[in-house]
């Protein structure tokens, strides 16, 4: 007689997991910023990991820290494989979790070819041989799909923390005709939104003629409810990447990333006619899309502020919008800045004032950067505040999350701010994104010049 045995399933129901809850346990693994890498001795950038390999190895990490899967049964799926992870129930639980991660949209898998190195070593010496096939190098990103649900859940979970409140809009100190009444009503005017004030208007037309029926009613006794006006806002996040932002024992760059995602996710949802740029400014400054965030790592760079202000002011000067602003984390002082011409010292650089062209001896125009990383430099500072005092004639407000407190970025900080009548807010990697968020849901009142 034929018998089947059965034994107890040691794994995990991988067909109903909450991806959601996966990808939330994966933010810091899929957003990391170099922080792990051995950064502060060597000042060099580890290429981001992204092997199956790798993803295999957070995925395993995020179950174990969400309690989903314990020591006991990682060691019982390997302990029926004769200890081996290759060929066990834990490698094929893994491979199946990411094979819904990218069926759902989270993530894509693409191979990239092999090195020309172990091309050529496969190439032979005309004899045959036998031996392993190489190892596919397939590699893993984060869709846009996935930046959204990660910009989403950090949304949530700061809204969910504040309580009960209403997000609105960018709400102004003037009133318009709408759907929703704020104040009391008004004569209507051509082009006013029809929403009519029925007791106000038959009011009016009382008082003018009298109780009597039928009611004559005229132009003039028209009124309409008032809201209020409600504008759009262009919004440029300056995101600090300089060396400082992971040098000092704790990582500020990936909650900074965590805030872009999660205002990019609130803008696309609730104020579909606001816009959000995202611009890196380190030695340099750049445009960098929402897509590529998740793969941006901070670099062995200074701080030029005043190129990042310069940038965001251009990207913010050609959006038709009627409120402009930049909110820019940083955790340190300018510590560099561009200068036009090639000087050879601090004195050349003093001699001549920003924007002067010192021409080399060929006689043409070169732009270099100048550093002083102990930070406070004149020359820095001035090209900074000039950047501040040109975004101020541009009608940009500047509100600054800075990611320290001594007291001299506390004055700075105070004096940008107090130039373009902005906000400024000291935080830590803990609490910033919630101090980004509070700042950017409050019912603002904007004045028209």
């Amino acid at each position: 007689m034929r018998f089947t045995r059965y034994g107890k399933f040691n794994g995990l129901d991988v067909w109903s997991l909450n991806l959601g809850d996966l990808m939330e346990g994966l933010s810091d693994s899929l957003l990391s910023s170099g922080f792990d890498d051995d950064y502060y001795w060597t000042r060099e950038r580890v290429p981001r990991d992204t092997s199956l390999d790798a993803l295999r190895r957070a995925l395993l990490q995020a179950l174990i820290e969400q309690g989903m899967l314990s020591e006991r049964q990682i060691q019982q799926m390997l302990d029926e494989n004769e200890g081996k992870y290759e060929g066990s129930q834990l490698q094929e639980m893994l491979n199946q979790l990411i094979e819904r991660l990218v069926e759902e949209g989270y993530l894509t898998l693409h191979e990239e070819p092999q090195n020309s190195e172990r091309r050529r070593d496969q190439s032979g010496n005309g004899q045959g041989q036998i031996e392993e096939p190489l190892p596919r190098n397939v590699k893993f990103e984060v869709t846009e799909k996935g930046l959204d649900f990660l910009g989403y859940k950090t949304l949530r979970g700061l809204l969910g923390s504040l309580g009960k409140s209403s997000m609105g809009r960018h709400d102004t100190m003037h009133l318009a005709t709408g759907v929703e009444a704020e104040s009391a009503s008004k004569p209507y005017e051509f082009g006013d939104t029809i929403n009519l004030d029925v007791n106000a208007t038959l009011l009016s037309a009382i008082q003018r003629e009298g109780l009597s029926v039928p009611l004559n009613l005229e132009y003039r006794d028209l009124h309409v409810h008032q809201c209020d006006y409600q504008s759009s806002c262009a919004t440029v996040v300056m995101l600090d990447c300089s060396h400082s932002m992971i040098l000092y024992g704790e990582d500020r760059f990936t909650p900074a990333k965590k805030v872009a995602l999660a205002l990019g996710h609130l803008i696309r949802t609730q104020y579909p006619g606001d816009s959000l740029k995202i611009v890196l400014f380190h030695d340099s400054a750049e445009e960098l899309p929402v897509a590529k965030l998740a793969t941006t790592q901070v670099g062995p760079y200074h701080t030029n502020t005043a190129e990042g202000l310069r940038l965001a002011r251009r990207i913010l000067q050609a959006q038709r919008k009627d409120m402009k602003q930049i909110v820019m984390v940083t955790d340190g002082k300018p510590t560099a800045c561009f200068v036009e011409g090639a000087p050879t010292s601090l004195s050349a650089v003093r001699r001549h004032p920003a924007g002067h062209p010192l021409a080399t001896a060929s006689g043409s125009v070169t732009r270099r950067l100048y550093k002083n990383s102990m930070g406070g430099d004149p020359y820095v500072m001035e090209a900074t505040f000039r950047e501040v005092q040109a975004c101020r004639k541009a009608g940009i407000m500047i509100n600054t999350f800075m990611l320290a407190s001594d007291y001299y970025l506390v004055e700075f900080v105070k004096q940008m701010t107090a130039m373009t009548n902005g906000k400024a807010y000291f935080a830590n990697p803990s609490n910033l994104s919630q101090f980004v968020l509070i700042d950017f849901l409050k019912r603002r009142k904007s004045r028209v010049k």
